[in-house]
């Protein structure tokens, strides 16, 4: 099974160097990377990455925040060798060099990597659209279905009124004879058993944990619930639509692909109540995507493939990114028709957002409101790079099926379903 990691590099940027940094970020992509100045395609096991400058700003109190290049990531190996890999291009020169305590005159491969190790953030908890399944076999697998419907279509008279388990056994033969596809008669490798008693273990220890706390939870509810209403119903929840070129401007960069990246960034809410808040929800979320939603459905939500949840800035701040098939509209609309409340668990945390009722009601049923909260959260990303560009998760998820399906006996029913995925 592969080693699927993700990394975030976050390095501010130093004053006066936000433009030109902006500039060349500007010639690597339009929406998509163009393998300029840094090569994603070429880092091992790629699923998806992304280069993306966060402007300077200030925080609700009036602190300076500074500007930040930032470097996000999906792939299948050890994430030290994916940092020495990415720290052996060059063109990592041309966007660091833009930063704070960047090495200068030329840094060599070793002084490239230790910059990228010191300025790796953790973050609070990711998403992982199936567990296990790794940017090599998605790429062979849907390889080995163009074949599949190569060979049956240049046969397609042969089939007429045949039973499908006979065409099931003519591709089970043609899969055996190919020799491209030779990697394709065994089915992926199971989790070793350490990995599976590694996250029984994880699996367990929480809620044991709470089950021990059980007694101070209970006692602890009715303050937190009191705590809760009364920043509720206190804090500022204007509706502020985004302005014209701003829509405009992020809506150049989406819809190159079938898939599309998400990149949105917010101030939490001020006090030590909210920022205990959304670590906890955090928590909580990262412990469900690695247990609970770890099979191509996130509560409902069927279309991403990876997203994350990052603190920055002493708890100041919240990023999320993602990424996702189809269009932003839809992307929207498909997380308020079927999960408004985990929007609202999370998002009612940030400052701006629609008013929620006891943390999950409201907030995002406010369609309009949330739109627009998200618009104006949005972060342009000019660089981003997927392994996969043409497939969905549902693409992905049926080509798995049809590997699968290779293997063991099927009834002549199977067999028909078999075949109508293809």
């Amino acid at each position: 099974m592969p080693q699927q990691s993700s990394l975030t590099i976050v390095a501010d940027v130093r004053p006066g160097e936000t433009e030109s940094l902006g500039e060349i970020l500007a010639t690597m992509g339009d929406g998509v990377a163009n393998g300029s100045v840094v090569d994603l395609s070429s880092l091992s096991e790629m699923h998806f990455a992304r280069f993306f400058l966060l402007e300077e700003t200030t925080d609700l109190s009036g602190r300076p925040l500074p500007a930040a290049l930032l470097y996000m990531s999906d792939f299948d190996v050890p994430k030290d060798r994916h940092l020495t890999e990415l720290a052996g291009s060059p063109g990592i020169d041309r966007l660091f060099g833009h930063c704070e305590g960047y090495p200068a005159a030329g840094p060599t491969a070793d002084q490239r990597l230790a910059y990228l190790r010191a300025h790796t953030v953790k973050e609070q908890a990711r998403y992982v659209n199936t567990i296990g399944r790794g940017s090599r076999q998605i790429r062979r697998e849907a390889e080995l279905r163009d074949a599949i419907e190569g060979f049956l279509d240049r046969q397609l008279n042969e089939w007429a009124g045949r039973d499908p388990r006979e065409i099931r056994e003519a591709v089970r033969r043609f899969v055996a004879e190919e020799p491209s596809l030779a990697w394709a008669r065994t089915p992926e490798d199971r989790p070793s058993l350490w990995w599976r008693l590694r996250e029984g273990a994880h699996l367990v220890a929480l809620p044991l944990l709470l089950l021990l706390l059980s007694p101070l939870l209970l006692l602890g509810a009715p303050f937190y619930a009191f705590l809760l209403r009364r920043h509720e119903k206190a804090d500022p929840a204007p509706h502020l639509k985004p302005d014209e070129a701003t829509v405009t401007g992020l809506a150049r960069l989406e819809d190159h692909v079938v898939q599309n990246p998400f990149t949105a960034i917010g101030l939490v809410k001020p006090g030590l109540f909210r920022k205990l808040t959304i670590r906890g929800i955090l928590y909580a979320i990262a412990y469900a995507t690695r247990h609970v939603f770890n099979n191509g459905n996130l509560a409902g939500v069927k279309t991403i493939h990876f997203a994350r949840w990052v603190i920055l800035n002493e708890g100041r701040r919240v990023i999320f990114a993602s990424n996702y098939d189809g269009s932003l509209e839809s992307y929207m609309d498909d997380f308020i028709d079927k999960i408004a409340w985990g929007l609202n668990v999370v998002f009612s945390n940030g400052f701006g957002y629609p008013r929620t009722r006891w943390l999950v009601l409201d907030g995002a049923r406010d369609e309009l409101a949330f739109k627009d909260y998200l618009r104006r959260h949005q972060v342009p990303t000019r660089v981003w790079y997927s392994a996969y560009q043409r497939l969905t998760a549902s693409n992905v998820a049926n080509n798995e099926r049809i590997r699968r399906g290779l293997y063991g006996d099927m009834g002549g029913e199977e067999a028909r379903r078999w075949l109508q995925a293809l």
